[in-house]
């Protein structure tokens, strides 16, 4: 289990070095991630470069066992290399030019930048490929971070080479784009331009093909540094960290070139519900490539200085969601950063030694949880312990967000609220793509799926044919991969199943408005009608009573029965009577769908139903909301995110892991504790493994 951070010791005199080294074999540190913002250090001229101290630091690291994370430095380019060279610099959609004297001052696609950074990798690679510091190469850091798009001239060549590899002909882009529409059609790609400001909506299909450069161009960044690191001879893994649920970055496809999986994740402290977005982005990490390692490697001890207030975190909490990485898979707790900086734009921001130095209410949390890491057995990795799973695809994201839609939808927020309503349920989740291998998986749910390939839908047919339970939600099956309409009408792929067709998306005002009118979306409330579905093993029958009524938001759409049966439908407003949530046999299984989107209860209340007609069971029940309970193979974790204790009902097993109050419940007979109550302390969490 990797503990440590962000090392810059480029910032601080050599004096200062020795005394870090010192401090991280006190904090348990095992590893630093070391050079990230520093090639203007390491070369301080085109062709000149200054190894003595990065010699030093990596040596002093080595003699007190700490290994380095050696990252590549090219995520921020110095400024001799701008001044050299301006056409490297991005620009935005009004063509105003991004400049130097913050971070991330470069066109991804720029030759000129690819150059430099190449030959920067290179010489790095060739002196330390052979150090036996070196465990692992980051490379660049936050791909598109703060620079989501760029539409700079490299950006337009570049784009014209990816559309003609891509579709070969102009006749084929105009056919997928549909330029036929407001005289757009092409003669040639270098008519072409990425979508910059123009006086109004751009092409939906080209601004979905520009996301998809975007990602492709990003990625090739990171397979170009890959690929001088590989054939250097090193043999370290490699990784980059991501960023959650990132919009530019289609992680899923990300994921299969990375050896580890790095996250950088800053739950907010203000919000009591952030740890429910936290564990989201864990399962995601996970859930990328369950058969490499994923490692937390970015967190905040504390406060922040990005955010409009910056709370620091309760007194436990940096503990508790760190913990939450590991009950979900990680293998790594990380942080930004080891030594909290004097000057620059991050002064503010927290780190694992503090301004204010040892006496620290952090620095003792920071020392408690490297200990609590150092004592943990070695845990089960890429174990697989979800029967549900949440579909969530970036190319869906993409296009949902395109303009000129019926209503805007905040699709990774939409998914997130079904997570969460999960999560309170307690029910384990991982979170998949359409196309995704879904055996073993008992309950899929798919929220605004707009986008649906044929391939990915034949394969969630396919899911519910094999006796699984799939639940496909409102603005689903609308377009293809080009955005566009099928012949025949929406959910053209999946309505069969569904035992649905559908007329109008409906879309309602805003939830802000007033209520119990028409068009409103309190007026949209599903309730159940009683009747007995004829599917296999009469499905909610026994339980669609217990629905009650739900408030359906954003979308009240009108589908019609095509052999589909009603479990709920809406009461006033416009669809009165009309079917909202409905059930389908399809094969072995059942097809669901639900014509709106629901509050939060309603959420609950609908997934409750599933995983009752589908065997799911909790992976703990009786726990309060707060507390987290995660099973990475044999072992249970459970968190109490409250600021108040909470007491739970916890099986028998060996205590591997815990905060203070739950360690103390360990019995004298080798850490068994026996089955019974256990009190966690605010933010308190315990490890147990339930095989003994």
């Amino acid at each position: 289990m990797h503990y440590g951070g962000d090392y810059n010791p480029e910032q601080w005199p050599e004096q200062t070095w020795h005394e870090d080294v010192a401090r991280m074999r006190e904090a348990g540190v095992t590893m630093v991630s070391l050079g990230i913002f520093a090639w203007a250090r390491i070369q301080p001229a085109e062709g000149v470069f200054d190894w003595e101290w990065l010699d030093t630091v990596i040596e002093l690291l080595h003699q007190g066992g700490i290994a380095v994370d050696l990252a590549t430095a090219t995520a921020s380019p110095p400024p001799w290399a701008t001044s050299a060279y301006p056409e490297m610099l991005p620009r935005d959609a009004d063509g105003s030019v991004f400049w130097p004297g913050s971070r991330q001052a470069f066109a991804p696609s720029s030759p000129v930048y690819r150059r430099l950074a190449a030959e920067l990798v290179t010489a790095l690679v060739e002196r330390y490929k052979d150090n036996p510091a070196v465990v692992m190469w980051h490379v660049n850091n936050e791909y598109g971070c703060h620079l989501h798009y760029d539409y700079s001239d490299n950006a337009r060549d570049a784009f014209r080479v990816w559309l003609e590899a891509k579709y070969g002909t102009v006749e084929a882009l105009n056919a997928a784009w549909g330029t036929a529409f407001w005289s757009q059609l092409y003669t040639d790609f270098d008519q072409i331009v990425p979508p910059r400001k123009a006086p109004y909506s751009l092409n939906p299909a080209g601004l979905l093909d520009f996301k998809r450069f975007t990602s492709d161009t990003l990625l090739e960044l990171f397979r170009m540094e890959k690929a001088i690191i590989r054939s250097a001879g090193a043999t370290q893994p490699v990784t980059t960290n991501f960023m959650g649920a990132f919009p530019p970055a289609d992680y899923w496809r990300w994921a299969q070139e990375i050896d580890v999986i790095s996250d950088d994740c800053y739950p907010d402290p203000n919000d009591p519900e952030s740890f429910r977005a936290s564990a989201f982005a864990r399962d995601l990490m996970r859930s990328f490539n369950p058969d490499v390692p994923w490692i937390l490697m970015e967190q905040a001890t504390n406060a922040l200085n990005w955010r409009q207030t910056n709370a620091p975190k309760a007194p436990g909490q940096m503990a508790a969601v760190s913990m939450q990485a590991v009950a979900r898979g990680a293998d790594g707790v990380m942080f930004f950063q080891w030594r909290q900086s004097r000057s620059g734009s991050e002064k503010f921001h927290s780190a694992m030694l503090p301004q204010a130095g040892t006496r620290t209410r952090t620095w003792r949390e920071v020392t408690a949880l490297g200990a609590e890491l150092a004592a943990l057995p070695e845990l089960p990795r890429g174990s697989r312990d979800a029967r549900v799973a949440i579909v969530f695809d970036w190319q869906n994201w993409w296009a949902i967000g395109n303009p000129d839609h019926p209503v805007v939808l905040d699709y990774p927020s939409l998914v997130q609220d079904w997570y969460a309503a999960i999560h309170r349920l307690h029910v384990q989740v991982d979170i998949v793509q359409p196309g995704s291998d879904l055996e073993g998986y008992r309950v899929v749910i798919a929220p605004q799926l707009y986008l649906l390939t044929a391939d990915d839908a034949a394969n969630l047919l396919a899911f519910a044919a094999s006796g699984g339970h799939l639940l496909v939600t409102a603005f689903s099956d609308v377009v293809d991969e080009n955005d566009a309409f099928r012949e025949g009408g929406y959910l053209t792929q999946l309505g069969g199943a569904l035992g649905i067709w559908l007329e109008d998306f409906g879309a309602l005002v805003p939830p802000t408005r007033a209520t119990g009118t028409g068009d409103s979306a309190g007026a949209t409330a599903a309730s159940t009608d009683g009747a007995a579905p004829a599917v296999p093993g009469q499905m909610f029958a026994p339980i669609a009573s217990q629905l009650g009524p739900i408030t359906g938001t954003l979308l009240a759409e009108e589908i019609h029965l095509a052999g589909a049966t009603a479990l709920g439908r809406f009461a006033g407003g416009r669809r009165d009577g009309d079917p909202a949530f409905t059930v389908n046999s399809h094969g072995r299984g059942a097809a669901y769908y639900l014509a709106t989107v629901p509050d939060a209860a309603g959420a609950a209340a609908i997934a409750a139903c599933l995983f009752t007609e589908a065997g799911v069971e909790p992976v703990l029940a009786g726990l309060p909301e707060t507390v987290e309970a995660v099973r990475r193979g044999a072992v249970l974790t459970l968190i109490n995110h409250d600021s108040r204790p909470a007491t739970v009902v916890v099986p028998a097993g060996a205590v591997v892991g815990g905060s203070d109050a739950a360690l103390s419940a360990r019995t004298a007979a080798g850490g068994i504790r026996p089955a019974g109550e256990l009190t966690l302390d605010p933010f308190g969490f315990v490890l147990l493994n339930t095989e003994i």
